[in-house]
């Protein structure tokens, strides 16, 4: 993997023990000679794991709608800025350069963006790992209700499978670099019966 696109808030609490798990990250993205790829903004998590990474003298490549860049808060000193037409065109951007996807604490924006890339390694739209940095349990919830899901034949443990739940940033791209995609293939068109 070359790079690795990290879907993270704009909002960050200040929580030390995340920011740690951020710096872990950028450090073992540069280790690994990995460039990071991000929503483009200078706050937030955002804002964090690019300036985490510019210190380690790793590459950084933000994607932004110009609405965003014309409120003035897109990064100004990250390796690369693309600006892009509007939310759509960005988040293809983001997934079509990147090797890999990786969620750190966030809110709404986060969730969408890591479905949306799931449901694509789920209909087989893409081969990519994903990751989940699971700082100090922040999505316990999300993956037992992923479990609620299998459990409620909703969701095939296949498909459930497919998301790597991992809290140590360097064990993360570890797993994410020996990810092979296990999916239902084309019985997800064929037969919906999840039973």
């Amino acid at each position: 993997m070359k790079s690795i696109c990290v879907y993270c808030g704009a909002n960050f609490n200040g929580d030390p023990v995340v920011r740690t798990a951020i710096e872990n990250l950028a450090q073992t993205f540069v280790d690994q000679h990995i460039s990071l790829v991000y929503g483009g903004g200078s706050v937030g998590v955002m804002g964090v794991i690019a300036d985490e990474m510019l210190k380690r003298g790793g590459l950084v490549t933000g994607v932004i709608p110009q609405f965003l860049m014309d409120k003035e808060i897109g990064h100004k000193y990250i390796t690369e800025m693309i600006v892009t037409e509007n939310m759509h065109d960005r988040k293809k951007r983001m997934a079509d350069i990147s090797d890999g996807f990786i969620v750190l604490p966030g809110g709404f924006g986060t969730l969408e963006e890591f479905f949306e890339v799931l449901t694509w390694l789920q209909l087989g739209l893409h081969s990519k790992p994903i990751g989940v940095l699971n700082v100090d349990g922040f999505y316990d919830h999300l993956f037992a209700q992923m479990d609620v899901m299998v459990k409620g034949k909703f969701l095939k443990q296949v498909n459930r499978d497919l998301v790597i739940n991992e809290s140590d940033p360097v064990q993360l791209v570890r797993e994410m670099l020996s990810f092979k995609p296990v999916t239902d293939g084309d019985v997800w068109f064929t037969d919906r019966n999840l039973t």
